[in-house]
């Protein structure tokens, strides 16, 4: 976080909440008139956007006016639980046939063959 968001978050932020990854939310204290309240994330760790959980994405974004954490407390049980984006890093899904899986797969009926007269 840069010295001049710490600084706005402590002069004009009020916290509204945390997730379950630690970022905390805030909105403005005071908005000027006509114009709705500012709202943003600071996050845990690394600045990440796909590490805001559905919940709150909805709240910062004004799709609600209060975040949807009761909801996700009572998530239905097939429901998996919020997984930041992996692509990038050593965990993201390699297919078979990737390049850093050897480059190597099985056949398939879809394969492309060519047309030989």
């Amino acid at each position: 976080m840069s010295i001049g968001t710490r600084l706005f978050t402590w002069i004009k932020g009020q916290l509204v909440g945390t997730d379950s990854l630690g970022n905390r939310y805030y909105t403005e204290r005071h908005a000027p008139k006509g114009r709705r309240p500012k709202r943003w994330v600071v996050f845990a760790g690394e600045a990440e956007a796909s590490t805001v959980p559905p919940e709150w994405h909805a709240w910062l974004h004004y799709t609600t006016e209060h975040p949807l954490t009761e909801k996700a407390a009572k998530a239905a049980e097939w429901q998996k639980p919020h997984v930041p984006n992996l692509t990038g890093t050593p965990a993201a899904y390699l297919p078979p046939g990737h390049d850093l899986r050897g480059g190597q797969r099985e056949r398939s009926a879809a394969d492309y063959e060519a047309w030989r007269p």
